[in-house]
């Protein structure tokens, strides 16, 4: 049985980069443009994990964890930020809303899937 990572990142081509990278590993990919699709997509599918973005129109990356933090669904699902944003505030109250780890993009693939790895178990 494959795992699902949910995508969250208004970028386009991140979130093709990420998904290719994903689904060559064999995992299933469900992607989310910003915040507010994120939650609507959650509304319908529960992933093994979630790789967002901070910087999205609509609804930031720590304003969508803390929102979604706060449903039961939420629960064991192990979320990795994959941002531009290098400044140590933001990773601090990543952490403090509840996610485990933080990423630079660029990314390199190779470090991509040994994250993903780890945070599903697989």
């Amino acid at each position: 049985m494959s795992k699902t990572i949910l995508i969250v990142d208004d970028s386009p081509s991140v979130r093709q980069m990420v998904r290719k990278a994903l689904t060559g590993a064999g995992y299933q990919v469900i992607e989310a443009g910003d915040g507010e699709q994120a939650l609507s997509e959650l509304d319908r599918a529960r992933p093994d994990a979630i790789l967002t973005d901070q910087n999205m129109p609509r609804m930031d990356g720590l304003t969508f964890i803390r929102t979604f933090r706060t449903r039961p669904a939420a629960r064991g699902v192990p979320i990795v930020f994959l941002s531009t944003e290098t400044r140590d505030d933001l990773r601090q109250e990543a952490k403090a809303a509840g996610a485990l780890g933080w990423m630079t993009k660029p990314f390199d693939q190779t470090q991509l899937l040994s994250v993903v790895k780890r945070m599903v178990g697989a």
